[in-house]
């Protein structure tokens, strides 16, 4: 008997929650016919408080070096109060910054974080599939500007070492890649892949090296081998008719706003000039 009137009042109770919620939606329905701009304040502010609001990146941490702003207590909620620098369209989550020259680029959303981050096989070794399509064709000036955010790239007119040998095996090998026939007409062969040896720190020794996986035929061949100087000489010549606003800001003579005393971003390790600063 006990048992059945606990049943009892748990139901009553269940049955005043879901009337109290029904009427409580209705009423908010019938506020926002109204009046659209009650509700639309109140979605605004979040259901578990004031939302953080949205504001376009303009620059704000154009030179700062990333491993000085991660620690900055509060830099995640400032992150997240600007709409992504690359798609103007999602929240930012994350600081985007050059690997290898440590300069922070922009506040970005994980999707774009995500689509520009190269596709390691191994630490020297990339493969370039057709999301490169959208970073150096359909959106390539988008992503131009945002690369040479970083004060590094920008000086020496160059990318990352990955995206410029993706650059490399994409753009700048495309008439080199064998193609076979398919029921759609002919294909490209295979997936390119590029690696190298040496780095950008002894520029005269680092090769780029591009080949095709995956060949229909069973083939498996190198298309080019390209020097690492001479891939940053295409990349200029590239930038310059592809992107020139950007390339016109790039070059050893736009240092604005950068530190007018000597300090290297990349160690000069092989005695050729490296030092930016």
């Amino acid at each position: 008997m006990v048992r059945l009137l606990d049943t009892a009042e748990h139901t009553e109770a269940e049955w005043l929650h879901t009337t109290q919620v029904g009427k409580a939606e209705t009423a908010v329905t019938e506020q926002h016919r109204r009046d659209p701009r009650a509700t639309d304040s109140q979605s605004a502010t979040g259901v578990n408080g004031p939302a953080i609001p949205q504001r376009p990146y303009t620059g704000e941490l154009r030179g700062q070096l990333y491993s000085v702003l991660s620690r900055k207590p509060g830099m995640s909620r400032q992150v997240a109060g600007w709409v992504c620098a690359v798609c103007s369209t999602a929240p930012a989550a994350v600081l985007d910054h050059c690997h290898e020259h440590g300069y922070v680029r922009a506040p970005v959303c994980p999707s774009c974080n995500t689509l520009e981050r190269p596709d390691h096989l191994y630490d020297s070794d990339i493969r370039v599939a057709s999301r490169y399509r959208r970073l150096f064709d359909t959106d390539a000036v988008g992503w131009l500007r945002h690369w040479h955010r970083c004060p590094g790239c920008r000086t020496r007119t160059t990318l990352p070492l990955p995206h410029l040998a993706a650059w490399t095996a994409y753009t700048a090998t495309r008439t080199l890649r064998p193609t076979h026939p398919g029921s759609c007409g002919r294909k490209p062969c295979g997936v390119l892949r590029v690696s190298w040896t040496g780095s950008q720190n002894t520029p005269r020794s680092c090769l780029l090296t591009v080949s095709v996986d995956f060949c229909p035929s069973g083939e498996h061949r190198v298309l080019a081998r390209v020097p690492y100087r001479e891939a940053v000489e295409r990349f200029g010549t590239w930038l310059a008719e592809t992107a020139p606003a950007v390339a016109a800001e790039a070059g050893p003579d736009r240092l604005d706003g950068l530190p007018a005393g000597p300090r290297p971003v990349i160690a000069d390790t092989s005695g050729e000039g490296l030092a930016l600063f």
